[in-house]
């Protein structure tokens, strides 16, 4: 991975510096999406603890709309950070959606949402929102447009502020 870059690794190219015969690779992961999530396994741990039980402003006690603020900011540095390896890892189109980490992702979207008021149906709305924090369009954005990792979080904040511009009178001003 490190000399090579995730695009260019094979399953041959593993098999041979493991020193296993490439069926061994196939049974372990089953082809070589399997083998880029397993590479992702830890980092992705690392990323979830941040926002299941990590401390606020990401993780629990800090208010709703913050977390969901800070969430945006905090996967769109994950995925940049591990571009290439999500970008390999992807399955395709009718799986995508499916994965673990990602539904796991759009339920804690949903949940904050809930927290904060919004209105609406927030599991639509937390698709949507995941939509922004897609790898492919991260990539596309970020490698292809140019666009600074900056540029792409103060976008984060500006959906999510006005997507939680109609929540509940009772969510706390500074959230607005």
């Amino acid at each position: 991975m490190r000399e090579l870059g995730a695009q260019h690794v094979t399953m041959d190219a593993v098999a041979t510096a493991a020193q296993v015969g490439k069926g061994t690779l196939f049974r372990r992961f089953g082809d070589r999406e399997g083998l880029m999530r397993a590479l992702l396994d830890h980092a992705e741990t690392e990323y979830q603890r941040g926002f299941l039980t990590g401390p606020p402003p990401l993780g629990p006690g800090a208010p709703a709309c913050e977390r969901l603020e800070a969430f945006g900011r905090s996967t769109i540095r994950h995925h940049l950070d591990h571009l290439d390896l999500y970008l390999a890892a992807d399955p395709c189109a009718e799986r995508r959606l499916l994965v673990p980490a990602e539904m796991l992702r759009v339920h804690h979207m949903a949940t904050l949402l809930r927290q904060a008021g919004a209105g609406g149906d927030t599991e639509l709305l937390a698709q949507a929102l995941n939509g922004y924090l897609d790898p492919v369009l991260l990539h596309h954005l970020h490698v292809q447009r140019g666009y600074p990792r900056a540029r792409l979080e103060d976008g984060w904040h500006q959906l999510a502020t006005r997507l939680l511009a109609g929540a509940a009178a009772e969510v706390p001003r500074r959230c607005r």
